[in-house]
């Protein structure tokens, strides 16, 4: 049996930005004490609330969000279906109104001020990212519970087994890229094929197929939406949007009004190679800077790298003209086997590894996909995905301001053309002979992220972060 069982539905997630670590995850982990509370049958009894925020989200919280996220969790509202436009204006009738509605059913006094507590400087040895949740109930009695979020969305409590699905014997249960490579050399199966035949232990294929394409269509809205929306990013550090300018120019000034013929303008202007980097640059662009302006997006594997996969795979439906939905399946599916082995074998938490837990599983994810895509074997891909890592290795994590803009938009942009520079090193190149084995990679990857200092694991407490010395505005 797999030490964990992740579907593809774990490692793409759709939610709210900026940071699935530090805003979807703790939103996740505010639903889960208000269900937990509900299931004590102690809501109604509930007279005040503290929420306490530990290490790198206390640290980086308000830049990232966290405030933002737990109060709205604690809400009742999910990042899935709540209205973007409404998560500031809702925050600040919370912090004005004095009022906090647990889960839109009990309302109770609430003092942003006095009952979120950002503990910079303690931390639990757990995990860096913890938030303690306090209930206190008109019988005198108290209800705590600590919850981490571990990257990616992922949500855990210790000795706690909620946040991953139900163990069941999986057709292919994978720890490595070596058993990876064993299954598919056994069954002849692509790799994406040998992930779906896993998704069938849960669920339909058809249901399955729905999902997938679900996520897609978010990545789409997301693309599009942030290529035609300019403006300044929220936070303070001013940050012009840049996608949209970029838009304007690769399409000439010309306007489309739907996805689909806006893709056909793009790939209408050329195959000329500044032209290619332009607008997969652009495409990244896009999602990140929606990503750091509330907007809904697609963890892949994380929100602060979540516009790596989206241009890589926009890249492939343009230049490689291949808008078809078993395509995307197929780019979606492997990328998230990928991004398995190093949340398994690593981590895919800044907090935990730095940037190259982030940008770097992103790029390899998105890298093995492209060449599973291209016709790659399934030793390529694997080789497309090392490649990809090994030239993020050491990655920091140092926003600027505790905001994720600088430098992690621009950040994803490189993550995009590694991934397809990686694919193509591979499909051209012998995988027999390669030298170092994605297993090797993602050790690697989890020794450096051991060896890190602390103050390059997003806490900005050190590099560019401190560097380029802001005041910010508290909310």
């Amino acid at each position: 049996m797999a030490k964990e069982q992740i579907s593809i539905f774990d490692m793409f997630k759709i939610g709210i930005g900026p940071s699935s670590s530090h805003t979807l995850g703790p939103w996740r982990a505010a639903q889960r004490f208000v269900e937990a509370l509900q299931k004590r049958e102690a809501l109604e009894h509930v007279q005040e609330v503290k929420i306490l925020l530990y290490g790198s989200l206390a640290k980086t919280g308000i830049g990232h969000g966290t405030d933002i996220a737990v109060l709205l969790g604690m809400s009742g509202d999910d990042p899935v279906t709540f209205d973007v436009n409404d998560v500031l204006p809702k925050v600040n009738r919370i912090k004005s109104n004095k009022k906090l509605d647990l889960g839109g059913k009990k309302e109770i006094d609430f003092s942003y001020a006095d009952d979120l507590l950002f503990l910079y400087d303690q931390s639990l040895p757990f995990h860096p990212n913890a938030v303690t949740f306090q209930a206190f109930l008109d019988n005198g009695k108290a209800i705590s519970e600590t919850y981490y979020s571990i990257g990616g969305g992922f949500v855990v409590q210790e000795n706690d087994t909620e946040s991953v699905l139900s163990e069941i014997d999986l057709p292919f249960p994978i720890d490595t890229a070596q058993e990876l490579m064993v299954s598919c050399m056994r069954t002849g199966l692509k790799i994406s094929e040998l992930v779906l035949e896993n998704e069938c232990s849960w669920r339909s294929e058809q249901e399955t197929r729905d999902g997938v394409l679900k996520i897609f269509q978010t990545i789409k809205e997301c693309i599009y939406k942030g290529c035609h929306t300019d403006g300044v990013l929220p936070g303070g550090l001013h940050v012009e949007r840049r996608a949209s300018k970029l838009n304007k120019k690769m399409l000439k000034g010309r306007e489309y009004s739907d996805f689909d013929s806006w893709v056909e303008a793009i790939r209408a202007g050329g195959r000329d190679f500044g032209y290619i980097l332009d607008c997969v640059s652009c495409f990244a662009l896009a999602v990140n800077e929606e990503n750091a302006s509330f907007g809904r997006v697609v963890t892949a594997p994380t929100n602060g790298a979540a516009g790596v996969i989206p241009a890589v795979l926009q890249y492939y439906i343009v230049f490689h003209d291949c808008y078809k939905e078993d395509k995307i399946i197929q780019f979606i599916a492997t990328a998230s086997e990928i991004g398995s082995i190093f949340k398994k074998g690593a981590t895919i938490s800044a907090a935990m590894g730095g940037c190259q837990a982030e940008i770097g599983v992103s790029s390899a994810m998105a890298a093995g996909a492209l060449t599973e895509c291209l016709g790659g074997s399934q030793r390529q891909v694997l080789m497309a995905a090392e490649i990809a890592m090994e030239h993020h290795l050491g990655l920091t994590c140092d926003p600027i301001g505790g905001l994720v803009q600088i430098p992690c938009i621009e950040r994803n942009t490189m993550g995009a053309i590694k991934a397809i520079t990686a694919a193509q090193l591979a499909l051209q190149s012998n995988p027999d002979k390669a030298k170092v084995s994605l297993d090797a990679v993602v050790s690697t990857m989890w020794d450096t992220a051991q060896d890190m200092n602390v103050k390059y694991k997003e806490t900005a407490d050190g590099g560019l972060a401190i560097k380029v010395p802001l005041s910010l505005p508290e909310c």
